[in-house]
């Protein structure tokens, strides 16, 4: 039996995170369907079906699922899954608001982020924060997995070509409906795909501070902006700069910290950046445990002078 992939997008755009999600299901068997659920979404199903390796496009097009309302698309899920051995998705916002419904659905017990596929029903995650890996072996006969992007190279966007079928859509459960979303706006790249990440800390002191050294950094050598959660609790940063357990993982090329401590529950969301550089006060700071590079000094000395000059 094959596998079936959620595929989360922006627009018309594919998430690149569902990219991952389709190498580690390749991972799992070589047959992976992806099922693409929307309202007038063609254009994201016919990008879907030039991802390399895959066997073809479920089109789910319907005001039913405009806004990825998960307590209609999860239904949508377990009509389709006695065809699949496995249900898998991204590990970001939308993959884990469906693939809990869908899990409880199906009784089945979701392996979540997993960093590795071992077999078609073994894989490593992360517990503790990221400081142990447990091996999982699943006996459910449908198994609901997410994927850590981080830990899985994206499949090739061109080279294939499945046919797209289009399937019938679920009713409208009724449980919710979409009211309005507030997105901001930036010019930055993207925080869970950027190369390179700038992040400040509560040592930053304002929203004025984060903004002038950190942001204005970040726009010098064309970086994503992150935050540790101090910094976001502070109102210096939006949510969505948040990096850590409970914010996002990341693992850039490089990633500088910026008066950030190293807390653990940070370091759960950027350890596995290729390369690490530390800026901090405290020559006893966590953060450079880990760091391969790290410079002991004042931030609003420091910061200014990279800025300049970069």
């Amino acid at each position: 039996m094959s596998v079936l992939v959620l595929i989360d997008y922006n627009g018309d755009i594919l998430d690149e995170g569902s990219l991952s999600a389709i190498t580690a299901a390749l991972q799992i068997d070589s047959e992976v369907d992806l099922l693409v659920a929307g309202d007038n979404i063609r254009v994201v199903a016919e990008k879907a079906a030039k991802i390399k390796g895959v066997h073809k496009v479920l089109l789910a097009d319907s005001p039913v699922y405009a806004s990825s309302l998960a307590e209609n698309i999860a239904p949508l899920v377990v009509k389709l899954a006695d065809s699949y051995q496995a249900i898998v998705a991204s590990a970001n916002s939308n993959g884990k608001n469906i693939a809990p419904r869908v899990a409880a659905l199906l009784d089945s017990q979701q392996i979540s982020e997993i960093i590795t596929v071992v077999s078609s029903d073994t894989f490593r995650r992360p517990i503790y924060a990221g400081n142990a890996i447990a091996t999982v072996q699943s006996a459910d006969s449908k198994k609901v997995i997410t994927v850590r992007a981080t830990a899985f190279e994206k499949a090739e966007a061109e080279g294939g070509d499945a046919p797209i079928e289009a399937i019938d859509a679920t009713e409208d459960s009724g449980l919710s409906r979409f009211i309005s979303v507030d997105l901001q706006q930036s010019g930055r790249a993207d925080l869970s795909t950027a190369p390179l990440v700038v992040s400040g800390g509560r040592a930053l002191g304002s929203p004025e501070k984060f903004h002038e050294l950190i942001e204005g950094f970040a726009d010098r050598v064309h970086a994503a902006v992150g935050a540790s959660r101090a910094a976001v609790d502070s109102e210096y940063a939006p949510n969505d700069c948040q990096v850590g357990q409970t914010g996002k993982i990341v693992a850039p090329e490089v990633y500088i910290a910026v008066g950030i401590s190293g807390a653990i529950q940070h370091l759960a969301g950027m350890k596995d950046s290729r390369k690490i550089a530390a800026i901090n006060i405290d020559p006893e700071a966590p953060i450079f445990q880990i760091a391969d590079i790290g410079l002991v000094g004042d931030l609003f000395e420091v910061m200014p002078a990279l800025i300049e000059k970069f």
